[in-house]
């Protein structure tokens, strides 16, 4: 029976449940007498508040989606999700169910009526693992994958002309296992099961109309949007994001990360353009390479993370005192008409590869405002030449346009592209 995949939800403003959320979420199930009673308070308040209001909660609400320029957290888990359905109603409904879940779950509250105390007859709304947990500053960002604006939803006209399809660059080998998706969410927190509970919590609310395509689970973030803090190391143990952009550095964000409505498509003022790259790391080569190779490599000592010549980490880099092919050279915006990117990476380990050797590596995060001046430009030159090239390799690819942010309590993810 269906209703046992699904949850129950209540109105936000305390009134008497609607027959869609007595139904279940996307009210695909069946209704199970009482079992939505006190689902409204619930709704709000949950069953099982949060150990501490307080300051670890990231606000949902706002202009531009949390977990972009929100000061990155140590964990994450991402996933991206095929659209089972061709019914857009069903769809929309999903998006609407996560955007009420997203805001408990961000809150530190459990989704619905809770993990426990609910009618014994069916599931509970909430799987529990996060119950007693701090929200741990969660955030959820969702985005929509090209593939969502085909003939299925009547979206092929409302598709932005930045939402292409990434190019194979050379020394691509990507799994399409890894690759694409309609949709995504990336889970960002300071606790690895609070990240976890909330795609978990998603996948069971979306079952039947979404189903997950790939996951990723990251540590260790290896860029930081608050660049006047330490700045993390990646697997190669090198300093990764000095010249990040800032989430504060409002004229930067403005100019490279959001989405304006001169950018051809209007309901994505306010949003952004995810680049999200699965990069194994041949961790073994790396570890028996000289350290002057590994500084000549990336342009900056390993040390300090100082560039080539200089003292400082901070100091502007001489970039004719590296190597032509050295990755920060070639990376930088002075090489690429100016081009940048919010990074909001994380290393990854997924044991091993079945010869002894560790599959890990870096998942790139990159937020901007047009790929095609943005990601694709930077990763063509780094694809020709970059010396990194030899201890690295993409190997899954997407690019997703994320939605401005949710404004109030009856606003929901993709409302404005659903309009």
């Amino acid at each position: 029976m269906r209703r046992a995949e699904t949850g129950r939800s209540g109105n936000q403003d305390g009134t008497a449940p609607s027959r869609r959320s007595v139904l279940g979420w996307g009210g695909a199930g069946l209704a199970l007498g009482a079992a939505a009673a006190g689902g409204a308070a619930a709704a709000v308040g949950g069953r099982d508040p949060a150990p501490s209001e307080g300051g670890n909660a990231v606000a949902f609400h706002g202009r531009h989606q949390a977990g972009i320029t929100t000061a990155v957290q140590d964990r994450l888990h991402f996933a991206a999700f095929d659209v089972r359905t061709t019914d857009r109603a069903a769809l929309v409904q999903v998006l609407k169910d996560w955007t009420r879940a997203a805001e408990q779950m961000t809150a530190g509250r459990p989704v619905g009526d809770g993990a426990y105390g609910g009618m014994p007859e069916a599931p509970p709304d909430d799987t529990g693992e996060a119950l007693g947990l701090h929200p741990s500053r969660l955030t959820l960002t969702v985005g929509f994958g090209p593939s969502l604006f085909d003939d299925r939803f009547g979206l092929a006209d409302r598709r932005p002309g930045a939402l292409v399809e990434l190019p194979r660059f050379p020394g691509d080998h990507l799994d399409p296992a890894r690759s694409g998706g309609d949709l995504c969410v990336q889970a960002c927190s300071d606790d690895p099961q609070v990240a976890v509970h909330a795609i978990r919590n998603l996948a069971r609310i979306g079952f039947g109309t979404v189903a997950v395509r790939w996951s990723q689970l990251g540590f260790g973030k290896t860029s930081s949007t608050t660049p006047d803090a330490q700045t993390p190391r990646n697997l190669f143990g090198f300093k990764d994001g000095t010249r990040n952009i800032s989430g504060t550095d409002t004229a930067a964000l403005d100019r490279h990360v959001w989405a304006t409505e001169r950018d051809g498509a209007g309901w994505m003022a306010g949003g952004s353009y995810l680049v999200a790259r699965r990069i194994r790391m041949n961790i073994e080569t790396w570890d028996r390479t000289s350290l002057r190779e590994q500084e000549d490599v990336f342009g900056r000592d390993k040390r300090e993370g100082a560039p080539a010549g200089k003292a400082r980490e901070h100091d502007e880099p001489f970039l004719k005192a590296m190597r032509p092919d050295s990755h920060v050279r070639l990376s930088h915006p002075e090489s690429n008409d100016g081009a940048s990117m919010l990074r909001r990476g994380y290393s990854f380990t997924d044991g091993t590869d079945g010869l002894g050797r560790l599959d890990a590596g870096l998942f790139f995060l990159a937020y901007q405002r047009d790929p095609r001046t943005g990601f694709i430009p930077v990763q063509r030159s780094l694809a020709r030449s970059d010396a990194l090239n030899e201890y690295i390799q993409h190997v899954g690819s997407a690019l997703f346009a994320m939605p401005p942010g949710v404004h109030e309590r009856d606003d929901w993810w993709g409302r404005a592209l659903f309009a």
